[in-house]
């Protein structure tokens, strides 16, 4: 009787844990980005490697939706624009707006030896 009982709660708690995660569908909506995406103007692809990126600056109009990717190729690593709360890890994009100004970009990915000098900068104008 009592293993019947212990089966019933066990699977009523994965019932309730299962439908929990199904989760709010507006938070949903929010995650996807379709529309932010769709109305970027361009694309700007930085992209990473032990242990620099591609280049030492990158320019980007201001006020404008850029779609900013990061490719790796070599090593895992991520970017943070210092002083946004934009960070983005390896191999995903995120379309961001920025007012005039120059940024610094660093890993936020402990990468290995190099990981402190990998900075670069974001121009935008």
């Amino acid at each position: 009787m009592h293993k019947k009982i212990a089966y019933i709660l066990t699977l009523t708690a994965l019932v309730l844990a299962l439908s929990a995660c199904g989760g709010n569908k507006n938070e949903a909506a929010n995650n996807s980005k379709p529309s932010s995406e769709a109305a970027a103007s361009q694309e700007v692809i930085i992209k990473a490697k032990n242990w620099e990126f591609d280049k030492t600056e990158y320019s980007i109009p201001k006020d404008t939706p850029i779609k900013l990717t990061l490719e790796n190729e070599s090593g895992a690593h991520g970017i943070e624009i210092v002083g946004q709360d934009i960070k983005i890890r390896g191999n995903k994009s995120e379309v961001i707006t920025l007012p005039a100004g120059t940024y610094d970009i660093k890993c936020n990915i402990a990468c290995g030896t190099g990981h402190g000098k990998m900075i670069t900068k974001l121009v935008v104008s």
